[in-house]
């Protein structure tokens, strides 16, 4: 009998231990998780990052990247005195400039090469620029009439910004890193297509400078 009292008692020992194993690894694995998801972020003090934030210049004026989508093309017009092309039509607020040029002005039909007679003009929007946008961010749209496809109207006024742009950088003496292109092609127009004089004032190419401050 006194065999049979003892047996019993070993085996729920060793359940006993059994369980407090799992349970101890249980807990363990807690833990370590715990660990790991509340331990701060080391950063390497070689760290390419940490090193260039050191040199970071607090003289540097960051200035508001200018939202190119939210043009307004029928602002007012405004007079400058610099200005004395009557084809070139200049529109303006507070926020920003809009030079603008017909198609017919700058580019023989259907083309993307600047005819000679658009020099004179550029030069104008070229010296405005100058005096009063120098270290402005400025944008180049072309625009298009409804008349062929989509894709081919913005094709169309992609090259025609990129010539007039081509022309502000080697002549007009504007520097890149202020020059964008966008072509609208036929979206936005600023007349009805349906005629043949509102196709004419859709056709152009837009010259907008952007300021923050008041013009002079």
């Amino acid at each position: 009998m006194a065999q049979l009292d003892v047996q019993p008692k070993r085996r729920r020992s060793v359940w006993i231990w059994l369980i407090f194993f799992v349970l101890a690894i249980g807990v363990a694995v807690l833990l370590y998780r715990g660990c790991n998801r509340s331990a701060p972020l080391k950063i390497d003090s070689t760290d390419t990052v940490a090193k260039d934030s050191s040199k970071i210049d607090t003289n540097v004026i960051v200035t508001t990247q200018p939202d190119w989508n939210a043009i307004d093309f029928n602002i007012p017009k405004v007079k400058y005195d610099e200005v004395t092309d009557t084809a070139i039509i200049v529109r303006g607020t507070d926020k920003y400039t809009i030079y603008s040029m017909g198609e017919n002005i700058l580019f023989p039909p259907d083309e993307s090469t600047l005819q000679p007679s658009a020099e004179s003009k550029l030069k104008q929007v070229a010296a405005s620029l100058e005096k009063r946008y120098k270290k402005a961010a400025i944008a180049i749209y072309g625009h298009t009439d409804s008349v062929g496809s989509e894709s081919d109207n913005h094709a169309l006024g992609t090259s025609r910004a990129n010539a007039v742009k081509d022309w502000l950088l080697t002549e007009g003496g504007i520097e890149a890193g202020n020059l964008s292109v966008h072509s609208l092609g036929e979206k936005q127009p600023i007349a009805s297509n349906k005629t043949k004089s509102g196709r004419a004032q859709n056709r152009s190419v837009e010259i907008v400078a952007f300021t923050e401050g008041p013009r002079e």
